[in-house]
């Protein structure tokens, strides 16, 4: 085969199939047995590895954007259960189309939000992005509308369960107002650095849990960690593994107490809420 051109400077150039002639010259063909023995070793290697990731896995609750029903709260307002939190109340998200709002109440448990998109007004009170609020349990809250549209996280809310809806609703019309709120309002303030690319900021904490919002930045690790008590994270921005579960940005994970995390990592950054043993 004679293929070289008319500029003696230039490589040679060779066709697809005469590559693949030039290589069975000198790499010797294996056996069909051979391919056989070869791929059960790696079948089983990669069965192994699935099983011992279910298993460190195990009991960790993840709600991905497509998975749950959202369900009507009044017109305007909808909202899908992330975990049904028993005493402690639950953890939603609610949508609140332009215009909406939901009237005033009082607060069965600690409840926490967090603005995903658009904005929300208490009262005088404006919250945009990932702008946090929290009420404690018996606290009088004003109405809560939004005159743009809002997606919020909240967590420690009765939406889920209509005969504590209803219990607040009536509380709401008793006079006194209970707790104090306190907004958290998303900036530069108030990171603590933990670790290379690993930041923490404190946003409310009691009775042995604590909220944060944890920021990495891209290629930034966690060590792997086990869970004393119940820990929820929602994924603000970007994504991150946890182990070999990939958290992207709107979804939501529990790891129930005793459970355990592997090494988190992300390549592009992430903003995340915890909810988990204080310290």
């Amino acid at each position: 085969m004679n293929h070289k051109t008319e500029n003696p400077d230039q490589a040679e150039v060779f066709e697809p199939a005469e590559l693949e002639w030039l290589l069975a010259a000198v790499v010797p063909p294996q056996s069909a047995a051979a391919d056989g023995v070869r791929h059960q070793a790696i079948a089983g290697r990669l069965g192994q590895r699935m099983a011992h990731s279910i298993a460190e896995h195990a009991g960790l609750l993840t709600v991905r954007l497509k998975d749950g029903v959202w369900s009507p709260v009044k017109d305007g307002i909808r909202y899908k259960t992330l975990w049904r939190g028993g005493a402690v109340g639950n953890s939603v998200l609610i949508e609140f189309a332009a215009g909406a709002a939901l009237p005033v109440h009082r607060h069965s448990w600690l409840e926490e939000g967090i603005v995903l998109r658009g904005g929300l007004q208490i009262g005088e009170l404006e919250l945009g992005l990932f702008d946090y609020h929290v009420a404690p349990a018996g606290s009088r809250h004003a109405s809560i509308q939004s005159r743009q549209g809002a997606l919020a996280f909240l967590r420690g809310t009765s939406l889920g369960d209509g005969a504590t809806v209803l219990r607040e609703l009536l509380g709401g019309l008793l006079p006194f107002r209970g707790g104090s709120a306190q907004t958290v309002f998303a900036n530069d303030e108030g990171w603590q650095e933990l670790g290379s690319g690993v930041f923490k900021k404190e946003l409310y904490a009691d009775g042995g849990m604590a909220s944060c919002f944890y920021r990495l930045l891209p290629g930034a690790t966690v060590p792997a960690h086990a869970h004393l008590k119940n820990e929820e994270c929602m994924m603000l921005e970007g994504d991150v593994f946890l182990g070999d579960i990939l958290l992207r940005e709107g979804e939501y994970q529990l790891a129930p107490a005793g459970s355990a995390h592997g090494l988190a990592y992300t390549d592009v950054g992430a903003l995340l809420f915890v909810r988990g043993a204080a310290g």
